[in-house]
């Protein structure tokens, strides 16, 4: 494949974003080439298959967020299907003093439960009534103590951004981190009165797709990610691709890099980047490097995953979706999923799997420890907060992610304005992937359909 090839669109990295992004632009006629540094497509989502467990690497699940998820699904269906978590399993467990409870559901559950404080269950009567933030760049933290209360944050809103962002709510902006949470005060001026009138505004066909279920794909992730290649093709899709550069000459994009040991180039009008913050600097050197700070300088969270298999299950009830760890409990893992309980055939019957996760922004220190000293850590959290003690796991996987999730903080502003700048001066170039559009699958997917669209409709 040695010299140059011409094609209509480059796009840099075969993770979510790029897979979907190509798949919508070779269904409308035009020319696409994926360039992956990895040997395989898909980023970090991979499924493992070992000794009867389904095991998922990266992403366990996503949350059908947006229409163009399960619009995605019906255009792959002859070679993919969605999975929707078992309803009975939807549970969320909180850790506190010693013990699981559930996170409430309702009003009933709420009054009841002794993960808040009495003084926060009756301030919550009057969160209707307060008047909205007026702080553009107000922390998630802030924001809940104000409406809510501190025991709010601390057993309801602090285990659930460990689970979602890994981070900080204390450092982690709203408008930014949870767009939504955000417009319900600013536009309805209340979390429960704006949920109650959204729950009660009229819904077209197409947004009612998005159920805010909890998806996979049916056998796993790896078939969404297969599914996606078939569509694409594997000549599309280049692999082992190192020392990638991008230079631009007279609003023509010329990408070269190696394979294996062969010069390849790539001429394009059009460059779409779904790369990470950390290397856009050395594939882009034509940008200045001021205009770039702001995005190099993202901040990552650093994860390690580790999937246990039991074979025959002798722990506590997980007829759960899992369980989360307060930072308040000073306990050493952010939280633990039961995909075995929510998704068919992840485990032999009777068996169980779970996900466990530690690390994060909060104790990026644990990414560092080798592999026998994750292992002890976790059997002993797992064994004491599930009640299997002394029992080892038949299966055991460790996955590291030194650049696990982007922390959308305060800089997030001047990050978005600094893509934005780049790409008005640099028509035909796109920035796109999880620097911007949020976290999620469900972000991923859609900002790919929403990126080629854009190109279609020009």
């Amino acid at each position: 494949m040695e010299g140059h090839l011409k094609t209509d669109i480059v796009i840099i990295g075969a993770g979510l974003t790029g897979l979907v992004t190509a798949h919508y632009l070779l269904k409308s006629g035009f020319s696409v080439k994926i360039v992956e540094k990895n040997s395989r497509p898909g980023g970090v989502i991979q499924t493992i298959r070992e000794e009867g467990f389904t095991i998922e690497s990266g992403p366990n699940t996503g949350v059908i967020s947006h229409p163009e998820i399960v619009e995605l699904f019906e255009d792959l269906k002859e070679d993919c299907k969605i999975d929707i978590a078992n309803p009975e399993a939807k549970k969320r467990l909180i850790w506190k003093d010693g013990e699981w409870q559930a996170l409430p559901s309702g009003f009933l559950t709420a009054v009841k439960t002794p993960l808040f404080s009495l003084g926060d269950k009756f301030r919550i009567l009057g969160e209707p009534f307060r008047k909205k933030g007026t702080n553009p760049n107000e922390s998630i933290a802030d924001l809940v103590v104000r409406r809510m209360g501190k025991s709010y944050l601390d057993y309801a809103i602090d285990p659930f951004i460990s689970g979602i962002y890994a981070g900080d709510p204390s450092k982690l902006v709203t408008r930014f981190a949870l767009p939504k949470l955000y417009n319900l005060e600013q536009t309805y001026g209340s979390f429960i009165r704006g949920g109650i009138k959204k729950h009660s505004e009229p819904k077209d066909e197409r947004t009612k797709k998005a159920t805010k279920e909890v998806f996979s794909a049916k056998g796993g992730l790896q078939y969404l990610i297969d599914a996606l290649v078939k569509s694409i093709g594997n000549e599309n899709i280049l692999l082992n691709c190192k020392d990638v550069t991008v230079t631009n000459d007279n609003q023509i994009f010329n990408t070269s890099f190696l394979m294996g040991s062969i010069p390849v180039g790539l001429t394009s009008e059009k460059v779409i980047s779904t790369v990470g913050g950390k290397d856009i600097d050395s594939i882009f050197p034509f940008l200045a490097q001021e205009h770039l700070k702001p995005i190099t300088q993202l901040e990552y969270a650093k994860i390690v995953q580790v999937a246990l298999g039991y074979r025959q299950w002798k722990g506590i009830d997980i007829n759960a979706f899992g369980g989360l760890i307060p930072s308040k409990e000073k306990r050493k893992i952010l939280g633990v999923l039961f995909p075995s309980s929510f998704f068919a055939a992840r485990a032999p019957e009777g068996g169980a799997l779970l996900s466990v996760f530690l690390g994060g922004m909060k104790h990026s220190e644990f990414y560092s420890l080798n592999d026998e000293e994750i292992q002890s850590l976790v059997e002993e959290e797992v064994g004491e907060m599930l009640k299997i003690k002394g029992i080892k796991a038949d299966v055991l996987k460790i996955f590291r992610y030194l650049y696990a999730i982007p922390q959308y903080t305060a800089t997030s502003e001047q990050r978005f304005e600094a893509i934005n700048f780049v790409q008005k001066n640099y028509p035909g170039l796109i920035l796109a992937g999880n620097i911007r559009d949020g976290i999620g699958m469900g972000d991923r997917i859609k900002q790919g359909r929403a990126i080629a669209e854009e190109m279609i409709n020009k």
